[in-house]
């Protein structure tokens, strides 16, 4: 989770309706997306339609901004064995997916299969990030299992060692959608707050996935698919997932759902470090009348800081 000391130089980056605090204040950040009935992202909120609640109680949204934020990505790719009949189409994703970064963006990439492996460190070379999936990614051997819950608390941890900036934080892992449990889902949810990252995920289907899905459903029930094992990661933290026979599009449309979030902000409660608390944003009854439908899709709930 991360917790800001407000100073001039920070107040500076959110200009929309951010009033002046004293050096010291600690603010807990929320980042929001708000979803139709469809799952389309909705635009257009203002700071006057949230409402946010720590442990059940309301609390002030005292700093508030909307639109594009740089980032500090990972970029996780699955190169177990049942990938490999996805790669040309993993490749044609990255191509199209990578169009979405923006000068400012720090990417660093990472595969996994029963390990995770550092591919590229964090950079602000694009072309870099580009090479290293064209040239280092699809170059692996695509083989082993996957171990998707280690891979994903991984690069939790991997992002909590980042230097804290104004860049929103997240996690964009893309697979087959089958893995083995490794981890238990709240231990990840928990790396994640602390870090305060979301994960997205990509899931790119194959005719592999489906046969090792039915045959090991049944003789091999402690193996999880990714609806099992981390779609409630992704839910917790405030991410996405997106199922798609088009790669390539469905990557650029993950990588622009975690660019264009609302973040807000509200002070840190008195509380004692290292307990967990629960958060809930929601839109205001005005907001709702104008879109009876729509839902807020962020984190719910952080990890306290040591002061």
């Amino acid at each position: 989770m991360r917790v800001l000391p407000v100073l001039l130089s920070v107040a500076a980056a959110f200009a929309q309706e951010t009033p002046t605090f004293r050096a010291g204040v600690s603010l807990v950040h929320v980042d929001a997306a708000v979803t139709a009935e469809d799952g389309r992202f909705l635009s257009g909120f203002t700071k006057d339609d949230f409402r946010l609640f720590d442990e059940g109680k309301p609390r002030p949204i005292v700093q508030f901004s909307a639109g594009d934020e740089a980032l500090d990505l990972i970029l996780l790719f699955d190169v177990s064995g049942s990938m490999r009949p996805k790669v040309a189409e993993v490749a044609a994703a990255a191509r199209q997916g990578v169009a979405e970064l923006r000068p400012g963006d720090r990417v660093a990439i990472m595969v996994f299969n029963t390990r995770t492996r550092v591919i590229l460190p964090f950079t602000e070379d694009l072309e870099a990030v580009q090479r290293g999936i064209q040239q280092d990614v699809l170059a692996l051997p695509f083989d082993g299992g996957t171990y998707i819950q280690t891979a994903a608390e991984d690069a939790a941890n991997l992002l909590a060692r980042q230097p804290r900036t104004a860049r929103r934080r997240a996690v964009l892992i893309v697979t087959d959608n089958y893995g083995q449990r490794t981890r238990r889902e709240s231990t990840v949810v928990r790396e994640f707050w602390e870090a305060d990252a979301l994960l997205t995920a990509l899931i790119v289907r194959s005719t592999a996935y489906e046969t090792f899905h039915s045959i090991n459903t049944i003789t091999h029930p402690y193996l999880l698919t990714f609806e099992v094992g981390v779609k409630g990661i992704a839910e917790k933290t405030g991410g996405d997932f997106i199922h798609s026979d088009n790669p390539g599009a469905a990557f650029q449309e993950s990588m622009h759902r975690i660019r264009t979030r609302y973040s807000l902000y509200y002070p840190l409660p008195d509380a004692r470090p290292g307990t967990t608390r629960t958060i809930r944003v929601e839109l205001t009854r005005d907001a709702l009348q104008r879109h009876p439908k729509a839902r807020v899709r962020s984190r719910t709930g952080y990890v306290v800081p040591a002061p």
